[in-house]
């Protein structure tokens, strides 16, 4: 195996250096977890979990999770694209601390929210011509609803703009039952959470012709969230299929030709995941379990400390002793921080990844500055561009 330390630098990782990163990962037997991130503390949980367990590792965002960032309280249609680029600014921020490789990704992008996905393609285009590079790594459309001709063609459409600056574009054809971040498919028809080979062949032979940086989520009864055993019946074989029928039409030399993307990852058993992988999946996307971590971490702590998070002053070691250093979010966040950090870091073990990137010993430094232009020019630059002509 060729070391990914000697082809892929440490930080946010776009372009060329992600291109081979994926490859790694599918010619190696791996696959990377793909984490979706509501706030700089659960990145820096997916961060830390990389470096302890040397691992790259994919920090995503939804529309939902976007908006969240921005606060709540915002109203703007444009809030969900403006949470998305914080969340990249901060990651790219604090990245190459960290030492380890670093996917920008955004998640699901479903018709109705097109305008969430133009926004961040905006902001990757200002960041491109400032730095040579886009905001973020990669972008996802889901399109799976739309009849699959029209999901295509928006794909090829968009995949068009993403090329030139060299955006990975992950789509999905073939429905992940269940609900999440407001798309609800829980009724959906069964049939329609399997993929077949045909679909995902047409797929590829409209993007292949823009560029290679694309994967599929292909569905193979994949479901969003955490369901009692038996009530989900995964066929990650069915990935198989699909690269054998690919490569035989495209005359390919690779065993897996196809970069697949499994969803619905939260609640799968071992052996569907070392299946999924061995099948040509690069990247999983947990949701769900480690929303449950950081809040059990929470949970733990609170049931731990509950007397002495009942006010500011007064505890089982005396009525006038303060309690600030428990109540203190710097205390509890970072108990639900260490949870998630826990969480991911088992991922990271069932999907191959753990020992893949020794964490790089050379000084972090930030990815916002410094790049191709001098910074200040580029504030000036992004300044103007906001101004009435």
């Amino acid at each position: 195996m060729t070391a990914l330390t000697d082809i892929v630098p440490p930080g946010v990782v776009t372009g060329d250096n992600l291109l081979k990163l994926l490859e790694h990962a599918r010619d190696n037997g791996y696959a990377i977890p793909a984490v979706n991130c509501t706030s700089s503390s659960t990145a820096n949980a997916c961060l830390e979990a990389a470096a302890k367990n040397n691992s790259p590792v994919i920090i995503q965002v939804s529309n939902g999770g976007g908006a969240f960032l921005v606060g709540k309280s915002i109203k703007d249609a444009n809030a969900a694209a403006a949470g998305s680029v914080a969340l990249a600014y901060h990651v790219r921020a604090v990245a190459k601390y960290y030492g380890v490789p670093v996917v920008l990704h955004s998640d699901h992008c479903a018709k109705k929210l097109l305008p969430w996905f133009d926004g961040m393609l905006e902001a990757d285009e200002e960041y491109y011509k400032m730095f040579g590079e886009p905001l973020f790594s990669s972008h996802m459309l889901d399109l799976s609803e739309e009849p699959d001709e029209e999901n295509i063609d928006i794909c090829v459409k968009y995949f068009k703009k993403m090329a030139p600056m060299k955006i990975w574009l992950e789509m999905e054809i073939g429905i992940t039952g269940g609900e999440e971040d407001g798309v609800n498919n829980e009724d959906v028809d069964p049939e329609k959470l399997y993929t077949t080979p045909e679909q995902v062949y047409s797929v590829y032979e409209a993007l292949s012709k823009i560029g290679p940086m694309f994967s599929i989520a292909a569905a193979f009864g994949n479901v969003h969230g955490v369901y009692k055993p038996g009530n989900v019946k995964l066929s990650p074989e069915k990935l198989l299929t699909h690269q054998e029928y690919t490569k035989e039409k495209i005359g390919s030399s690779l065993e897996r030709p196809i970069f697949l993307v499994m969803h619905g990852g939260s609640g799968s058993t071992d052996d569907e995941i070392k299946l999924a992988v061995s099948n040509g999946v690069i990247k999983m996307n947990i949701d769900t379990d480690t929303q449950w971590a950081y809040w059990d971490g929470l949970r733990i702590f609170e049931a731990a400390k509950h007397d002495y998070l009942q006010g500011q002053i007064g505890n089982p070691e005396g009525d006038d002793k303060p309690n600030k250093k428990q109540y203190d979010p710097r205390t509890w966040v970072r108990k639900a921080e260490e949870s998630m950090t826990a969480r991911v870091a088992l991922s990271m073990e069932k999907l191959g990844s753990v020992g893949t990137y020794p964490k790089s010993s050379e000084p972090g430094s930030q990815q916002v500055l410094g790049k191709k232009v001098n910074v200040v020019d580029g504030v000036i630059s992004a300044v103007k561009g906001l101004l009435p002509h």
